[in-house]
């Protein structure tokens, strides 16, 4: 009697638990190339999957400019590769839209592509770039998410695609330009944990952390041969201190003590185009924020 008690209650607290929890959350996040996503939110999408919930990476363009000797079909295909293998290193999925890199321009087409890729997702989370950046395509691919905000609820666009009841939470990922208004770090996730983990991802960019982006930079003398020094390389050069005022944030949803601790972060600023969120709805969006 006291068994068959004990596995009832045992039972029972695992369905209040797995219901207190309710549904996974649908994150996206939102990049102009098969690479940006993995820099600016690589972290937060780690420990989004280890807490069990669904993360969806989507590059507007495929990538097929992005490289110094190869280009067009074959360059997309490797960077589209690049990106599974991704997808595998951090448990989420990934999407690349077939639109050129370095062409791209916020045109309607693009846009209802974007409303229809939110909708499909169900997202309750939207993660892009700001759409003031050194790039024209990060600059475009920040317009076209901002426009999509409303429309995705709107039934009569893109209609073939059911839309959303609620509007998802929009933000942007943090950079550092100044003009015409600083990034604003609304929300900070402490990847510290995961810091490992993101560089790993990053590593299967191979096109673009050794090849592409150090060619561009001037910097391929001084890429390392082995594959254990290139991860260090590259976590040199891709994970760095918070800056001092995303370290203050850290201290405002994290407590002084925690945030002294934390070596790593990403940081995202709240975008005025969709849901305005609640410091409790950001704790229930990011669940791990301040533990």
């Amino acid at each position: 009697m006291k068994k068959a008690f004990l596995s009832f209650a045992l039972l029972f607290f695992a369905y209040s638990l797995a219901f207190s929890q309710g549904k996974p959350l649908r994150i996206l996040m939102i990049g102009a190339h098969p690479d940006d996503c993995d820099i600016k939110g690589g972290g937060t999408a780690a420990l989004f999957a280890k807490m069990g919930h669904e993360v969806k990476f989507l590059s507007i363009t495929n990538g097929d400019a992005g490289h110094m000797e190869m280009g067009g079909g074959m360059l997309a295909k490797r960077r589209y590769a690049e990106t599974q293998e991704v997808a595998k290193r951090l448990g989420i999925q990934y999407d690349v839209l077939d639109n050129h890199d370095g062409e791209l321009l916020p045109t309607l087409e693009i846009r209802l592509d974007v409303i229809r890729k939110i909708r499909e997702w169900g997202a309750d989370v939207v993660i892009s770039h700001r759409p003031n950046d050194y790039h024209p395509d990060h600059r475009y691919t920040g317009v076209l998410v901002q426009d999509a905000a409303f429309m995705v609820g709107v039934p009569n666009i893109a209609a073939d695609t059911p839309p959303l009841r609620k509007n998802p939470v929009f933000l942007y990922y943090q950079d550092n330009f100044q003009k015409p208004n600083p990034f604003s770090p609304d929300i900070v996730i402490d990847i510290t944990s995961v810091i490992d983990q993101k560089i790993h991802a990053l590593d299967a960019h191979t096109s673009q952390f050794y090849e592409w982006l150090p060619w561009i930079g001037n910097e391929t003398d001084i890429i390392p041969e082995g594959k254990e020094e290139r991860i260090a390389w590259l976590k040199s050069k891709r994970a760095s201190e918070p800056n001092p005022s995303v370290k203050k944030a850290l201290e405002e949803w994290y407590g002084t003590e925690k945030a002294a601790q934390v070596k790593f972060a990403e940081a995202f600023e709240i975008c005025e185009y969709g849901s305005r969120p609640s410091r409790e709805d950001i704790l229930r969006l990011f669940p791990m924020m301040g533990k």
